[in-house]
């Protein structure tokens, strides 16, 4: 599943919840195809006034920023440089659309790789299955038990 965290200045972030949402699931959407959609996790962290600060400053006005997680095998496709930038392009086009254009420059999108064997689900550390999948195997229609179905981000 990919995680979109945006963290903003919380009176910046206010009212624009909806478009970004929308914005950075339909990025997501625009680089793996339709069939990601419904696996996009989207966190809108807002940072209150004070808490957020830049050369042990605090800052009144500061471009977003996005940190994108999914599993670290996707750095190890053969086109993982074309994924990385169409990432990066289409996630800060996403934060644009919403904050404006003037903030493009300093719009920071970090790509965070996490080895599946570091995360869990549902109280079980993750595997190249879904945990349905390791507790029962599932039947294929001609009455066999079918492999498991691993749980890719990217196709391929």
């Amino acid at each position: 599943m990919p995680h979109v965290t945006l963290y903003a200045l919380e009176a910046e972030l206010a009212g624009r919840e909806s478009g970004l949402i929308s914005g950075l699931t339909d990025a997501v959407v625009s680089v793996y195809g339709e069939w990601a959609r419904s696996s996009v996790d989207v966190r809108l962290i807002g940072i209150p006034a004070g808490r957020w600060a830049r050369g042990g400053v605090a800052v009144d006005s500061v471009a977003p920023s996005v940190t994108f997680g999914m599993r670290e095998e996707v750095f190890a496709r053969d086109d993982a440089d074309t994924v990385v930038a169409r990432l990066v392009s289409a996630l800060t086009a996403a934060v644009t659309a919403v904050f404006g254009d003037d903030c493009r420059d300093e719009v920071l999108v970090e790509l965070v790789g996490q080895p599946t064997s570091r995360s869990g689900l549902g109280g079980q550390v993750i595997s190249g299955t879904s945990p349905r999948d390791q507790r029962r195997p599932r039947s294929s229609s001609s009455g066999t038990a079918a492999q498991p179905r691993p749980r890719l981000l990217g196709r391929g």
